[in-house]
């Protein structure tokens, strides 16, 4: 989700698998399902439509994203009706397969870590913390081991992933 200004600005990191029961245990801790597929509607921003069910209660969104920076993205997300959900889908671009998730939301020390489990992955997963501006420092909990700092590495955006799914490390 993109800051006040239309940008996110975001660190994203290769995880080891992390223990479930761990994350949902650490206090706020949040759990959403997404769905995400990808659009075919303006060339020059990746579009996309989204599920997001927490709690029981579905919620949808279209997104626009334009990459500024490895680390930065114009965002623009709108909240919209399953029945313009649905009809958005006539859009859906064919080359990308559908993305789901379950994210886990937990905040620590003054961010939101969000860890994407994906069912594709057994071994890895991805966390990504959003900063209001590059190059801000963060800190990752002991109990989540980074792999690699993705941050800069396309193939691991989702955008990507929806086309090909890089191989654990």
């Amino acid at each position: 989700m993109s800051n006040q200004n239309g940008y996110e600005i975001e660190y994203k990191y290769l995880i080891s698998y992390p223990d479930i029961s761990l994350l949902t245990a650490q206090e706020g801790c949040r759990v959403a399902d997404i769905e995400q597929i990808y659009l075919n509607l303006d060339p020059s921003m990746n579009s996309r439509v989204r599920s997001w069910e927490e709690h029981g209660i579905v919620h949808y969104y279209l997104t626009k994203k334009k990459r500024i920076s490895a680390q930065t993205a114009e965002e623009y997300e709108t909240e919209i009706s399953k029945d313009e959900y649905d009809r958005l889908l006539i859009h859906t671009d064919l080359t990308r397969s559908p993305i789901k998730k379950t994210r886990y939301i937990i905040p620590y020390k003054g961010h939101d870590l969000e860890i994407d489990v994906y069912p594709f992955w057994k071994r890895q997963a991805v966390l990504e913390i959003e900063v209001s501006e590059e190059n801000e420092a963060v800190d990752i909990p002991s109990y989540i081991s980074v792999l690699k700092d993705v941050t800069a590495d396309k193939k691991y955006k989702n955008h990507s992933l929806a086309k090909v799914i890089p191989e654990e490390i």
